[in-house]
């Protein structure tokens, strides 16, 4: 229902103190309007290289190089790349057994020997094409190569010029920074919003770039130290900008939500319910809605239901409002 307030007919009525209080009275009215609610968490943390993306060169025998190629650490190599070339006298048995196999086995016909040859140089990690090349040159080479398994940086190197090497022994290690990790440390407090955040990003001093990532792992792990928990991120490093070690500043971003608002001195609180009223099509004319509200702050109201965005309301003089409505007979 709607009722209207005629200013005129009623100041004509009333004394003139009144009146002159009544000339000064005007109706403020406020949209509805549309805001978004989103979280940010901040942290700090480190660049770590990506564990999948680590490659040790442990060798299967001992033995002693010949020749380095790689002679610098975080020297860049690429995949399949010649590191060292070595000696070793296991490998070279290996090598003149499966040699005689295959000259035995022209004459008898021995598959299992010749194959558990081979299979001794494959469980040494012997470079597929020098297994080939035995068997299409029916000869042997006295050393054996060492190749990059991926592209990287060497951030190992424990060979030299003629040094020895035992088994199992890391003599390299390779780590390809095309991805890398961002291990950002989370306060206890923060989990409960981790859930929540959709959209990742970090700085790092010195290079005037914000880099995005995406979440990976969150360790299962607390510090003693600084009660916090570690949140693995992943990122692009194409580039290769980015090294591990690196000081990093990450701020994380909840998606946004929208929602429906006006000031609370926008609406009444009348009877268990929420009211506001709406400005009617002709002037002075107000309707009183029912609305349901959430409290976003002090001073502001979600509205949940009742109305839409760009509605406008009154935004004072609700008790004079509430006053009329009721000897209108409209709640």
């Amino acid at each position: 229902m709607r009722y209207l307030l005629i200013l005129s007919v009623c100041l004509s009525l009333l004394p003139a103190k009144v009146i002159s209080v009544r000339q000064l009275f005007n109706v403020q009215t406020v949209k509805v309007k549309k805001a978004y609610q989103y979280r940010d968490i901040s942290a700090y943390g480190f660049i770590r290289a990506d564990q999948n993306n680590i490659y040790d060169i442990a060798p299967r025998f001992g033995g002693y190089v010949e020749k380095l190629y790689v002679d610098k650490i975080y020297q860049k190599v690429r995949k399949g790349e010649l590191l060292a070339t070595v000696y070793s006298p296991v490998v070279l048995k290996a090598k003149d057994n499966y040699l005689s196999s295959l000259t035995y086995t022209k004459s008898i016909a021995n598959k299992y020997m010749k194959q558990n040859a081979k299979n001794r140089l494959r469980l040494l990690n012997i470079p597929t094409k020098e297994i080939s090349a035995i068997a299409k040159k029916l000869r042997v080479s006295l050393y054996t190569n060492i190749y990059a398994p991926a592209n990287g940086y060497v951030f190992i190197r424990k060979l030299n010029k003629g040094s020895a090497f035992n088994k199992k022994e890391t003599i390299f290690r390779i780590i390809n920074l095309n991805d890398i990790w961002v291990e950002a440390k989370i306060d206890q407090k923060q989990l409960k919003y981790l859930n929540k955040m959709t959209s990742f990003s970090f700085k790092t001093p010195g290079i005037h770039k914000t880099f995005g990532a995406t979440m990976a792992e969150l360790y299962p792990d607390v510090s003693l130290k600084s009660s916090r928990l570690t949140l693995r991120l992943k990122a692009n490093n194409k580039n290769h900008k980015l090294f591990p070690g690196m000081y990093v500043s990450i701020n994380m971003h909840s998606a946004a939500k929208e929602y429906l608002t006006l000031p609370s001195t926008a609406v009444i609180f009348k009877n268990g319910k929420h009211y506001v009223f709406t400005v009617g099509e002709y002037a002075g004319e107000y309707d009183p809605q029912v609305v349901q509200v959430e409290v976003l702050d002090p001073h502001t109201y979600i509205i949940k239901s009742g109305l839409k965005d760009g509605q406008k309301v009154v935004n004072n003089a609700l008790f004079m409002m509430d006053s009329d409505a009721q000897i209108n007979g409209l709640y």
